[in-house]
């Protein structure tokens, strides 16, 4: 089971990349983790937009004819800070300390049946 969620989330966010690119965005790094390791979390996007860093969470689910499904639920207060905790890391790390950043969140629902995905995109989800 675990298997599955992850080859799902790796499909996502290959979905979510993919999508940001179509967008316009500059994918800069997957799935980064400061050089502490996990410790503070995981970035699974960071792009470039207009001259911007963007953070990107991707939530993934399978969808159901018999329900409806919503990935924005997994995303969490303490997922935000850890988002934001390692994201500081990440200008850190980076010296990008001056650059002006954001965070977006990219909310991808794939149907296995049909072998295609509907996508939404937040942009700026701290405003």
């Amino acid at each position: 089971m675990a298997d599955l969620r992850h080859a799902l989330g790796e499909l996502g966010e290959k979905l979510a990349a993919r999508y940001l690119e179509n967008k316009g965005y500059r994918i800069l790094e997957s799935r980064f983790t400061n050089s502490r390791g996990y410790r503070l979390g995981e970035i699974d996007i960071v792009a470039s937009s207009e001259g911007k860093i963007v953070f990107v969470e991707v939530k993934t689910r399978k969808t159901s004819l018999d329900k409806p499904v919503f990935p924005e639920e997994a995303i969490t207060r303490e997922k935000l800070r850890r988002l934001e905790r390692i994201s500081a890391s990440y200008l850190r790390e980076k010296r990008l300390l001056e650059k002006s950043y954001g965070f977006d969140a990219v909310l991808v629902c794939y149907d296995a049946a049909a072998k295609t995905a509907k996508i939404r995109h937040i942009q700026d989800m701290f405003l």
